[in-house]
């Protein structure tokens, strides 16, 4: 595996932790839910000298696409989303977060995520674990021993599934089988809150029962 870094920017009022990977050979990145402040990650982008050739979205909701615009228009990036949560770009604002968000209009996906892919950026692999449960097509990324799990599963806690296509079962079933299964060590950097490790989750979180 190729040296890479990870920055995290803390964006928005809902406080989405938007992802930065950096393969520092290439100077290729990836950006990982653009979820508000566009500025400040096209700004820290280009502190870092990094060239991002992908926008990934772990999922459909507002909050976590609401800056892609501001992204795509300084970088030519390729987004990227499961097709499952396409219809949640043109979902109603239930909440009326776009205002608050200053979103714009999310650019149309150019590929679309499946699971098992891999995506190349620069000289890294990352793997795609489809993970539905928070929404239909909720995913989460794997980066050597980093896994960011979006809204799937978070420090002490689990994505919500009272919106428009939850599904508590299955939202439990892919934590169990697709994020618990991973090496224990294995680090969790999630959609909001801070990071955990796959072994703090499985003793300490309270809505795990294996």
């Amino acid at each position: 595996m190729a040296c890479f870094q990870i920055e995290t920017v803390v964006v928005g009022p809902l406080e989405v932790n938007c992802y930065l990977i950096g393969c520092l050979e290439t100077r290729h990145a990836a950006i990982i839910d653009p979820g508000a402040d566009g500025g400040r990650i096209v700004d820290r982008l280009r502190a870092l000298d990094w060239r991002p050739v992908m926008m990934i979205h772990t999922h459909g909701h507002l909050d976590h696409w609401a800056a892609a615009a501001d992204v795509a228009d300084a970088f030519p990036v390729v987004g990227h989303l499961h097709r499952h949560d396409e219809y949640l770009l043109t979902a109603p604002d239930i909440f009326g977060l776009a205002p608050l968000l200053q979103a714009r209009p999310c650019p149309e996906p150019r590929a679309w995520l499946d699971d098992g892919q891999q995506l190349v950026v620069g000289r890294l692999a990352i793997r795609v674990l489809h993970t539905p449960g928070h929404t239909p097509g909720g995913c989460c990324l794997l980066l050597d021993t980093t896994c960011f799990s979006g809204d799937t599963l978070f420090a002490g806690g689990i994505g919500r599934t009272d919106l428009p296509g939850g599904d508590e079962a299955a939202l439990l079933c892919s934590i169990r089988d697709r994020i618990l299964t991973l090496p224990p060590d294995t680090r969790l950097l999630p959609g909001h809150g801070p990071e955990s490790t796959v072994a703090d989750e499985i003793h300490f979180n309270p809505y795990i029962v294996l």
